[in-house]
């Protein structure tokens, strides 16, 4: 099994980079959460190799923490990679584990090809194998101020993934107020 990735950035693009390694290229398919941090230069990814009848498929993650909610969203029944990997572009690892242990499936079901019933599954099924992280989550107050921020800007005409970004972006010390941290969110997507 690859768990780690060290080489060069070759190409990169939303979901996928190549990285190449001993003068091979591997291409690595990537959650935008990890790809947007990347530049040019020296990578390391944690890694996981999926392994099917017709490929062979390798994914890599920024952090331990997004590679192990991959690892536990495909032992989910009708979670592939390619949703496991859009949970983790569309929404950060800690929302997506408040999202879990406060059992609000309608954030999970923002992500694109997850619906209601698949979004309430996910949560019901992740609970177990996520309450021991309850010490690194956002307040109840701070998940719903995010949840009206994305709310108020994909209701601007930016997709979640763009909103979610902007968010991401904004200082941590800025004041709690929505207005304030909406203000922000647009200054960032301006850029």
């Amino acid at each position: 099994m690859i768990a780690t990735l060290e080489g060069q950035i070759a190409q990169t693009s939303a979901d996928n980079l190549i990285v190449t390694v001993g003068g091979v290229g591997l291409e690595v398919i990537a959650p935008y959460s990890t790809t947007e941090k990347l530049g040019a230069g020296r990578v390391f990814l944690y890694t996981r190799l999926v392994v099917r009848e017709d490929s062979l498929t390798l994914y890599g993650f920024g952090t331990v923490g997004e590679r192990e909610l991959f690892d536990a969203a495909l032992k989910i029944s009708g979670i592939g990679p390619k949703i496991a990997i859009a949970m983790l572009s569309t929404l950060t690892v800690d929302h997506i584990r408040s999202a879990v242990l406060n059992d609000r499936p309608e954030i999970i079901s923002r992500v694109p090809g997850i619906g209601k019933k698949t979004a309430q599954k996910v949560v019901l099924e992740l609970q177990d194998r996520l309450s021991h992280r309850l010490d690194t989550l956002p307040t109840d107050a701070e998940d719903d101020t995010i949840s009206e921020l994305i709310d108020a800007l994909t209701g601007l005409g930016y997709s979640v993934v763009e909103a979610q970004t902007a968010i991401q972006q904004i200082p941590l010390d800025a004041p709690s107020d929505l207005e304030e941290r909406l203000l922000l969110a647009l200054q960032s997507l301006s850029r």
